[in-house]
């Protein structure tokens, strides 16, 4: 099971991935204690965090304090280690460009995993939106990564 967490200034978006969406939400910096303290305890687990990384371009007072939440939520699982990948690698791995947007990564997303569906008929992404998909890409790129290492 890997939980991939998209940091925000203010709150986090996580989800739950073991081949399929098994959950997924937000949680405020005031309820990221509890709840990466159970994932934490689960030795059988992976979190996964989106790391921020220079591009040589200024950046604001957000990306500062979304650098603060990651280190506070690496402190919150350790000794487990958590794993950092950067937005960078998951556009290269996804899409094969490090040029991709986030609309083309959300297609290689439903095009991997499947359509959203409608309600009546929901599919595999559905209730996906906004953060929840960069939250699949980390799931996603991080056990793609342990399938290729446990092969190898």
């Amino acid at each position: 099971m890997i939980l991939a967490i998209d940091p925000g200034p203010t709150q986090s978006a996580f989800l739950a991935w073991d081949g399929t969406v098994c959950g997924k939400g937000l949680f405020s910096n005031g309820e990221r204690w509890s709840i990466l303290q159970a994932w934490s305890a689960d030795q059988s687990s992976i979190i996964a965090i989106e790391m921020v990384s220079c591009y040589g371009m200024p950046v604001g007072r957000e990306v500062f304090e979304t650098c603060i939440e990651i280190g506070r939520i690496v402190e919150i699982c350790y000794p487990k280690p958590v794993r950092m990948v950067y937005r960078r690698d998951i556009k290269l791995h996804l899409c094969g460009s490090a040029r991709a947007k986030d609309s083309n990564i959300r297609q290689a997303l439903i095009d991997r995993v499947g359509p959203q569906g409608k309600k009546h008929s929901p599919g595999p992404t559905y209730g996906l939106a906004k953060h929840d998909w960069s939250a699949l890409a980390i799931a996603i790129y991080v056990s793609d990564h342990l399938t290729t290492h446990a092969a190898a």
